[in-house]
């Protein structure tokens, strides 16, 4: 094969071979090696969602949800206040959206038995205990499926809990307490009302942890005109709106694709009978973001959260437009 050459040329010429043989059999695992980390590295990603509160408009989260796992988005982590802490809880402990959605349309919010005996409140928000555990029944964060963040606001130190360890239902609670209509939720020392208070979008508290942010934002806050505002119950709910949708909107563009229906100001904060059509907007606003911008791979610029939400946004401020 080789000719007339030396013994010493052919010692050369084998371990020559042997040499280019090594060298790609270590470049074919090196590339083996580099294409299953990017594979790994994509499949292990972590995405997180954040679901704000805004009462019976919070079903729009669920019709949001079977939006993106119809785009096989599943979040690894989940934060939600208020109404979104009920939907992440049923959802981190592995309900499906038809079962999330099943939860709202059989709740009774107000009824004579859930009224609120000599507590401050229109409503004893213990009397939800039960039903939820039907949902929950280990009531226990560490046995959820996915990690869950929500908050509570503390009325005795005028502080911010947020709950991710321990007894599940009772946060749960206590961050869906409205102020005024449902009772505080007496846990651990604490008295407990609505997280959105102080933390209506909890982006800020699972960013550290994920690769990419949706957020779903139910909570509108828009222009509205003196007529508007005829009651006092009128004044009191604008003005709650203001400190939340300031301390929110500064956290949209942490979100990597944000979701929030438009005209849902048209909708009552505790009606129950505009469910489906609810869940039908946060379905098509879900699906509509998606296609616009794919698969979340950029940030949402702020062109385009002003557009979606009606506000200006710089670095040093955010105001109407």
């Amino acid at each position: 094969m080789y000719g007339h050459i030396t013994a010493l040329e052919m010692i050369f010429i084998s371990t020559t071979d042997s040499i280019l043989d090594m060298i790609l059999v270590i470049l074919l695992v090196v590339n083996i090696q580099y294409f299953w980390c990017r594979y790994k590295n994509v499949d292990t990603m972590n995405t997180g969602l954040v679901l704000s509160g805004g009462g019976v408009r919070g079903v729009a989260h669920i019709g949001a949800i079977k939006a993106l796992e119809e785009h096989d988005i599943f979040p690894s982590h989940i934060a939600g206040t208020s109404a979104g802490a009920v939907v992440g809880a049923l959802y981190a402990g592995g309900c499906s959206w038809e079962e999330i959605l099943d939860f709202f349309k059989t709740v009774e919010l107000f009824t004579l038995n859930k009224y609120a005996r000599k507590q401050p409140g229109f409503v004893d928000t213990s009397k939800f205990y039960d039903t939820l555990k039907t949902y929950l029944p280990s009531d226990s964060f560490e046995d959820l499926k996915k990690p869950l963040y929500i908050t509570a606001t503390n009325l005795l130190d005028g502080t911010l809990q947020v709950f991710h360890r321990g007894e599940l239902i009772k946060p749960i609670l206590a961050s869906a307490a409205v102020p005024g209509v449902f009772a505080p939720v007496q846990f651990e020392g604490g008295y407990y009302v609505d997280g959105g208070i102080l933390n209506n979008f909890p982006v800020d508290l699972i960013k550290m942890y994920c690769d990419k942010i949706v957020g779903i934002y139910v909570n509108p806050f828009e222009k509205v005109k003196i007529k508007d505002l005829k009651h006092s119950y009128n004044i009191m709910e604008r003005a709650y709106k203001i400190r939340m949708g300031n301390e929110s909107l500064a956290k949209f563009e942490d979100c990597d694709l944000l979701i929030s229906p438009k005209n849902l100001k048209n909708y009552s904060t505790f009606s129950m009978k505009d469910i489906d059509i609810i869940f039908s907007m946060g379905y098509e606003t879900a699906k509509e973001a998606l296609k616009k911008n794919g698969a979340f791979k950029s940030a949402v610029a702020a062109a385009e959260l002003e557009a979606m939400n009606g506000f200006s946004i710089d670095d040093s401020k955010i105001k109407l437009l």
